[in-house]
């Protein structure tokens, strides 16, 4: 097996240019930040941008414990890559990961100054000294469900040749971690209850009232909502648009993963005289 280093400070967009990198030498797996990825998956690992302290994203970035670093060396060992690109913030670094996961030191150290020019790395700089947030060269579905709560973006790379429709070379997520000095938020069932209630009444056949129920746990939240809705209206039409709906509003305004909404159509309600319309019918 043979490694590659991508070498670079911190905040100076070695996450953004793996993949590329990876590709241009041949090489399917990366190890970034905690996780061993192949392409769009992660394989193993957890990431260091979950840790709630610098230290702690410090000790996860290098394997520094056992089971994390146990974890990640059986997965190499039962898929047995031809190569792998370990991206670190010095040569020590690397070196540290690599006797930690048993892996020999690298052939070649590429230096992010190599594969970025200096308007990007000072670009990279800037962002993360001024919004806090970092790449994780995975798509953001991949890893929604570890980073529940979290501000989650895709960051989405198109290219295009001549009239041709753009097309999507890859997708890459963009977190703002838990260690990040613009501190932590929390956001309380009761705000998500009334996000969701407000969300379902804009749809069309949705009457005023209701009840939302929250269930969380560490991979994020589930949502029962019981509704009213009109008498006369395609009833699974509409619960279906307050499923997508509350899941998309929920998702974008609060960063939590929404595992599952249930929508119940508790009673119904009327938008005229019940009488007139059994005469009509």
């Amino acid at each position: 097996m043979r490694t590659i280093a991508l070498v670079g400070r911190s905040g100076t967009g070695k996450s953004h240019k793996a993949q590329w990198v990876a590709q241009k030498n041949g090489i399917e797996f990366i190890i970034d930040d905690g996780i061993l990825i192949k392409g769009n998956k992660v394989l193993a690992g957890r990431s260091a941008k979950r840790e709630s302290t610098k230290i702690g994203a410090i000790r996860c970035a290098i394997f520094q414990e056992p089971e994390h670093a146990e974890e990640v060396k059986n997965k190499i060992a039962e898929l047995n890559p031809e190569s792998i690109l370990i991206l670190g913030t010095s040569y020590s670094m690397i070196e540290v990961i690599c006797k930690n996961l048993d892996l020999p030191l690298p052939e070649r150290i590429i230096k992010i100054e190599d594969v970025s020019s200096k308007r990007e790395i000072s670009t990279a700089l800037k962002i993360r000294e001024t919004t806090g947030k970092h790449i994780i060269p995975v798509p953001t579905l991949e890893i929604k469900k570890d980073f529940s709560g979290f501000l989650l973006d895709p960051l989405r790379i198109f290219r295009k040749k001549g009239k041709a429709k753009p097309a999507m070379l890859e997708e890459k997520s963009v977190v703002r971690p838990t260690y990040s000095y613009m501190g932590k938020y929390t956001i309380g069932d009761t705000t998500i209850s009334q996000i969701a209630l407000y969300t379902a009444q804009q749809v069309c056949g949705i009457g005023s009232g209701g009840k939302v129920f929250v269930e969380n746990n560490s991979e994020g939240i589930k949502l029962k909502l019981e509704l009213s809705i009109e008498y006369g209206s395609d009833m699974q039409e509409v619960l279906r648009k307050v499923q997508k709906r509350v899941r998309e509003i929920i998702e974008h305004m609060t960063g939590l993963n929404v595992l599952s909404v249930e929508v119940i159509a508790k009673r119904l309600y009327f938008t005229q005289d019940p009488r007139k319309i059994n005469q009509k019918i």
